[in-house]
């Protein structure tokens, strides 16, 4: 009986390593054809951002690292100051809405500044009376932006939740900024500011450019583990059983 049971987990190990194997090899695949997908998207001409009409439609698969160009006027003092890690150290997200000439605001992250630079102190919450009439008076050509489109951020950071009401920011959460900032008529998404898009008279320069587009791959690396383990299992059932089989004879 006891030997019975050894072979029935054995079995059983088999086929889940083996299963979990197959499993990385159909995530590999997924992973290649998201990073092919989103390569192609960053190296493409910029189109239209995605209006009004497409919000509800809006999604990651369809829409995320697509190359974009706004034009239009930022709304400097509401700016948001959103905690960052980028290859140049710890600082600041600075999201800034664009009144678009069409009419509707996009929050844009205008790139990256250090600790000493930004933070709640130097960005303070203010609601933004000035920022409804950007439909009534869209903005006028001041901001051509070219940049990548982001999904949006609504849970937090860090292992930090968002805290609206101290003007602490750890996510870019789009919904939450436009509600704290008395923004309407925001787009669901934010884009990413290619380097050096700022004009000329914005009040800071944060460093734009810094998106990270890479995506960690180890699918093939797990596959081979999880294979090797079934086939080890498979070896020990195959030499448990026929040193039982001797034993009989």
């Amino acid at each position: 009986m006891r030997g019975f049971l050894l072979r029935a987990a054995a079995l059983l190990l088999i086929v889940l390593f083996a299963g979990l194997g197959t499993w990385q090899v159909q995530r590999l695949q997924w992973k290649l054809a998201l990073i092919e997908r989103v390569e192609s998207r960053v190296h493409s001409a910029p189109g239209a951002p995605p209006p009004p009409a497409r919000w509800g439609q809006l999604s990651a698969a369809s829409d995320e690292y697509r190359r974009v160009r706004l034009a239009g006027r930022y709304l400097y003092e509401f700016t948001t100051a959103v905690q960052a890690v980028s290859d140049l150290g710890s600082g600041y997200w600075l999201l800034t809405p664009l009144c678009t000439s069409e009419g509707y605001i996009v929050l844009v992250n205008r790139g990256f500044v250090p600790v000493e630079q930004g933070g709640p102190a130097h960005y303070p919450a203010r609601s933004a009376d000035a920022a409804h009439q950007c439909a009534r008076s869209p903005g006028t050509p001041g901001a051509d932006i070219v940049g990548l489109v982001r999904i949006t951020e609504p849970r937090g950071g860090f292992l930090r939740e968002n805290d609206p009401a101290r003007n602490r920011w750890y996510s870019r959460d789009v919904q939450a900024i436009a509600k704290a900032r008395g923004l309407y008529n925001v787009a669901p998404y934010f884009v990413d500011a290619a380097k050096d898009q700022d004009p000329a008279g914005a009040p800071d320069r944060p460093v734009g450019g810094l998106t990270v587009i890479s995506f960690h791959n180890s699918h093939l690396v797990y596959a081979f583990t999880w294979y090797a383990l079934a086939l080890m299992v498979a070896g020990a059932w195959w030499w448990a059983a026929r040193g039982g089989a001797s034993r009989e004879h």
